[in-house]
């Protein structure tokens, strides 16, 4: 697919998932969240981009980090997405908070060595040209500056996968054809060195993601996430169809107390030369 395209579906999947996106990943996603702020070591008074900054779950642990001495720019290709972080953020009284529209490859409007982090939290996947994205990071870094980044792993460990092939069989979307290749073996790792990011630290941890029932499950897969966009398109038996598959795909994840559905994380942190 053409790059331009997948960014197209990608800005309006994401507008459309906005309202969702909370309830539906909150908690599975808090873990890695975790993991990343921890390797990210935010300081008071640090200058940070948070890229693709979704609604906002690191970007406030993060302003709360760097304190109202500190500034964090975020950004994400949807622009519901930050005008949500951006309200938020002006509801809460976090005047370090600025927030607009950005492409994680075209960041072009932000001069060179401005920031000693920058964080992407679940967001490169769905990146058509996330070496060019990295490449942008070790750019808008001081020396010295830390970059970490987090995606989901290997596919085998991810038992939600199948959501897009379900979702490709109904409408062509191709709306993220290499989501699972950063989290593949090292090479995410391998992409940061080469966009010139250095003492590389990895971890890459086993999860499970807790939905309480089938409604849950599902609206979180459809609704409140990236095939949202293709989602919408779908009549109401396409629909129903749909949901049947993906819930028979996870059947093995479900207990009494719901589902648990296994996944897997990938955080590698990186610095910039000094």
């Amino acid at each position: 697919m053409h790059a331009k395209l997948q960014r197209r579906i990608q800005r309006y999947g994401w507008d459309k998932a906005v309202e969702h996106y909370d309830d539906g990943w909150r908690e599975s996603l808090r873990e890695a969240q975790t993991h990343l702020l921890q390797m990210s070591a935010a300081r008071p008074g640090e200058h940070v981009l948070d890229i693709a900054c979704g609604t906002g779950l690191v970007t406030f642990p993060l302003a709360d980090a760097v304190g109202p001495t500190g500034r964090i720019v975020a950004t994400d290709i949807s622009q519901k997405m930050v005008d949500h972080v951006a309200g938020q953020a002006s509801q809460r009284g976090y005047g370090q908070i600025e927030a607009f529209r950005a492409d994680a490859e075209s960041l072009e409007g932000l001069d060179d060595a401005q920031f000693d982090l920058v964080t992407c939290a679940l967001g490169l996947m769905y990146v058509p040209e996330p070496l060019e994205a990295m490449k942008q990071v070790t750019r808008l870094l001081k020396p010295g500056g830390r970059a970490v980044f987090a995606v989901w792993g290997a596919r085998k460990n991810c038992g939600w996968a199948d959501i897009f092939p379900i979702v490709d069989a109904r409408v062509e979307t191709d709306v993220c054809p290499m989501f699972f290749r950063l989290g593949t073996g090292d090479v995410m790792a391998m992409e940061m060195e080469q966009a010139g990011l250095g003492s590389l630290e990895t971890v890459r941890f086993q999860t499970s993601l807790p939905f309480e029932s089938d409604e849950a499950a599902v609206e979180a897969a459809f609704i409140g996430g990236p095939v949202a966009l293709a989602y919408d398109r779908f009549d109401t038996a396409t629909r129903d169809s749909a949901h049947a598959e993906y819930i028979a795909s996870i059947a093995p994840f479900r207990s009494s107390e719901g589902y648990k559905i296994p996944g897997e994380f990938v955080v590698v942190r990186g610095e910039k030369d000094r």
